[in-house]
């Protein structure tokens, strides 16, 4: 791989793309039920590689512009290290967004023209989570978008393009996606709290602080564990609902770890670990869905 390549699939941040992928499968897992084409499948999760690498790119350059990466000690941001320049990488950002719509508006012309709506609104939103004159990430809104684009929205319109319609089904198993996906935010925020304050930056972990953040985490992770349950009792999945609690003796430790770090390198490594739960039960989850 040439260093032109490896500088932007650091700026990426590979680690975090399974926030992507996990909603595309469990959404095309649901709607298997009903219908399931694979150009569709691949150019689904294409698109939503592309919404979170753009998403990235953003929130790199926007940080940087805002002062909000001085002082974190999280992974290397590429505008921030001077790797690239802020003009590069607002050509980046719209570079990805515009292959993404490019993209979502053809696979829009075969699934339904309502991902238009949904794609515009997704990219909308990644660009002002830390973007535009009211940035979301900056107001404490950071979890509620995350939970609703990378949670609600990605795994009901996953399920949309198979099956053209959106069901209860597919807005229950979005939440434990959602919850997730918002528990890997909330441990970055939990780490950054120091710099995020310093820097203006009024996350929710700011607003409410390090204790109640670590309690926010443990809720997020055990509602996630009751959703197949209830899915199961409301008839809206099989007998292997149980599957994505094998991954819970990874959780408990997770949710342990969490509780005891006190200082950003145990943050770093717990990010890491749940950024990998999330993989893990996604498929898991998936897994259970599919196979009734």
């Amino acid at each position: 791989m040439t260093a032109f390549l490896r500088l932007w699939l650091l700026a990426a941040r590979p680690r975090t793309l399974p926030a992507a992928i996990v909603p595309v499968l469990v959404g095309t897992a649901l709607a298997a039920r009903v219908r399931f084409q694979w150009p569709l499948f691949i150019a689904t999760l294409a698109v939503s590689l592309l919404i979170q690498i753009g998403t990235n790119y953003a929130n790199d350059v926007f940080d940087f512009l805002k002062g909000a990466d001085q002082a974190r000690r999280g992974p290397q941001r590429v505008t921030q290290s001077g790797l690239v320049s802020p003009r590069q990488m607002i050509a980046a950002t719209a570079s990805v967004f515009g292959a993404a719509a490019l993209l979502g508006l053809t696979l829009a012309s075969v699934a339904g023209w309502l991902l238009v709506v949904v794609g515009a609104l997704a990219m909308a939103a990644g660009l002002a989570y830390t973007g535009g004159p009211w940035p979301l990430g900056y107001h404490g809104l950071g979890d509620l978008f995350v939970f609703v684009f990378f949670g609600v929205v990605a795994v009901s319109g996953s399920y949309y393009v198979q099956a053209g319609e959106v069901s209860a089904a597919a807005l229950a198993a979005s939440a434990p996606v959602g919850l997730l996906v918002t528990a890997i935010l909330v441990v970055n925020n939990l780490r950054d709290i120091e710099s995020d304050r310093a820097a203006g930056k009024r996350t929710l972990a700011v607003r409410i602080g390090a204790r109640a953040t670590r309690v926010q985490f443990d809720l997020l992770v055990g509602a996630a564990y009751t959703v197949p349950l209830l899915m199961w009792l409301a008839g809206m999945s099989g007998g292997l609902f149980w599957l994505p609690w094998l991954s819970l003796p990874w959780a408990a430790r997770l949710v342990r770890d969490v509780y005891r770090a006190g200082d950003s390198p145990s943050l770093i490594r717990a990010l890491g670990r749940t950024a990998q739960l999330h993989l893990g039960y996604g498929v898991l989850f998936a897994l259970s869905l599919l196979l009734v």
